[in-house]
């Protein structure tokens, strides 16, 4: 299970903000997205020491929506030797995975197009 307070690296987020200044589309949506996106991919998280130093920290529930028990599920299937404190870390590294190929869309018409 996630921790219920959970956050990013600052690129990570810096990208989700920029994004959303093109698109619309808020942070928390665009990192589910992104986070799914990542999953399809042969992605996966190798465990590191690297800080979420992110200033945008919200709850579980903002992040994850109506996707938080399959996201706690994916994560629960590919890292089930994970504590909670790193499964957080894996999340945020697959939003950082997913966020590279949605990053430069400049419109919701071109960003939709690529999902």
């Amino acid at each position: 299970m996630l921790p219920n307070r959970m956050q990013l690296t600052l690129q990570t987020e810096d990208q989700l903000k920029k994004l959303k200044n093109a698109t619309g589309v808020t942070p928390n949506v665009s990192a589910r997205l992104a986070f799914f996106r990542s999953i399809e991919t042969d992605f996966r998280y190798q465990k590191n020491d690297r800080k979420l130093d992110g200033g945008l920290v919200l709850d579980k529930f903002t992040w994850l929506g109506d996707t938080l028990t399959v996201t706690e599920l994916m994560l629960d299937f590919y890292y089930p030797e994970l504590s909670s404190k790193d499964k957080m870390k894996a999340w945020a590294a697959h939003v950082e995975d997913g966020i590279a190929a949605l990053r430069n869309h400049r419109s919701l018409k071109d960003f939709a197009g690529s999902l």
